[in-house]
């Protein structure tokens, strides 16, 4: 399996996206690298606290997407 179709497998619950499969990629690999670079900067400036949140918000950016198809 290639690295596009893994993506795509991980950011498709459906069959078909409501806008390009690019875009899913891009949002998939942006929230999970705010995803890394906010927990490391949180844990740097002793936030520690706000990790939870950070991490809630990131499954809730990610299932939004995967719900994000047409229904045909």
């Amino acid at each position: 399996m290639g690295i596009k179709k893994l993506l795509l497998y991980v950011t498709n619950n459906l069959g078909a996206s409501r806008h390009e499969a690019g875009w899913d990629i891009a949002f998939f690999l942006i929230n999970t690298t705010a995803l890394i670079v906010g927990t490391w900067y949180l844990w740097h400036v002793h936030e520690a606290h706000w990790i939870p949140f950070l991490v809630i918000e990131y499954t809730w950016a990610i299932d939004t997407m995967r719900h994000n198809r047409k229904k045909y």
